[in-house]
């Protein structure tokens, strides 16, 4: 008798060592979009995006974006960056980041610090669950420019008028459990904050390092591995200062090719850990392998 088809089934958590600190991804969801352009390469041509696209044996009509928070144990505290989409993602395919905390061995008790890389929906929608903050024991990390910019509202782009909206509503009413920061401050021994603007007005990575063993956690300096990472120059429609973003990619992949550094990626394909090379005069995602458990 044949076997039923089950469909597909993908991994939803990763965990690896760095140091003597544990880190775990999350697939906090993954959304298919129609069309490549908008969001990616919106200053090319359609033949342009085509070709690209084909020369990573992508399709050409449509790409998946995935979204993967992470935790950082440093064996002292347990430290979450980023929220997913929460209860506001579930009808998209996402939000799913509490019950895969649970798989993961924790609790949302247990989390002890709750850091935003920045506001954009998917980073921010999971903090309250049912009317109430969905961690209850965290207090909160942001960077000062970032938190500042979406409470004045001046310079946020028309476009983010509903995201800002779900700032004024999600995170404003938690200012009084949070610590801003600037670049170069630290979150906790071993998390340091790194200025990575552009993407938001005050976006920031994080480096985080362990008994020599580090990491960049860049958030969403890079929001697709063939599209802005092979083509940094290339404009995104997600970007909220498109001519500083492009230059934050810039920096950003210079620095972690020439110091061949591990990279977390909310955007990059899960379990969202790799490295970038240099090849041709641009760059390449390089998942990363065996390495991370010998």
């Amino acid at each position: 008798m044949p076997a039923p088809l089950l469909g597909t089934l993908r991994p939803q958590i990763h965990r690896f060592p760095l140091g003597h600190f544990e880190v775990t991804t999350m697939l906090d969801g993954a959304i298919i979009m129609d069309g490549i352009s908008p969001p990616f390469g919106i200053d090319q041509s359609a033949a342009t995006i085509e070709a690209h696209a084909k020369e990573n044996l992508l399709p050409v009509g449509n790409l998946e974006n995935t979204f993967s928070p992470n935790l950082v144990n440093t064996g002292e505290q347990l430290v979450l960056f980023d929220t997913g989409f929460g209860e506001i993602g579930l009808k998209l395919g996402a939000g799913n980041l509490q019950s895969l905390l649970t798989t993961a061995g924790y609790k949302v008790q247990d989390v002890d610090i709750v850091v935003l890389t920045h506001a954009h929906p998917d980073h921010i929608g999971g903090l309250f669950h049912d009317g109430k903050p969905t961690f209850p024991n965290a207090r909160y990390v942001m960077g000062q420019v970032e938190f500042d910019a979406w409470k004045s509202g001046e310079k946020i782009p028309a476009q983010r008028a509903q995201n800002r909206d779900l700032f004024l509503r999600l995170v404003v009413p938690l200012a009084d459990r949070m610590t801003f920061i600037d670049p170069g401050d630290e979150v906790v021994a071993g998390i340091r904050a790194v200025e990575a603007f552009g993407h938001s007005l005050g976006h920031m990575a994080y480096h985080i390092e362990s008994e020599g063993q580090s990491l960049l956690l860049w958030g969403d300096v890079v929001n697709h591995y063939a599209f802005s990472l092979q083509r940094p120059h290339w404009q995104v429609s997600f970007d909220d200062d498109k001519q500083m973003a492009v230059a934050t990619r810039q920096r950003i992949l210079d620095m972690v090719a020439t110091d061949r550094l591990l990279v977390l990626g909310h955007h990059m394909p899960f379990p969202a850990v790799g490295y970038v090379e240099r090849l041709n005069g641009t760059y390449r995602w390089l998942p990363a392998s065996y390495q991370l458990r010998v």
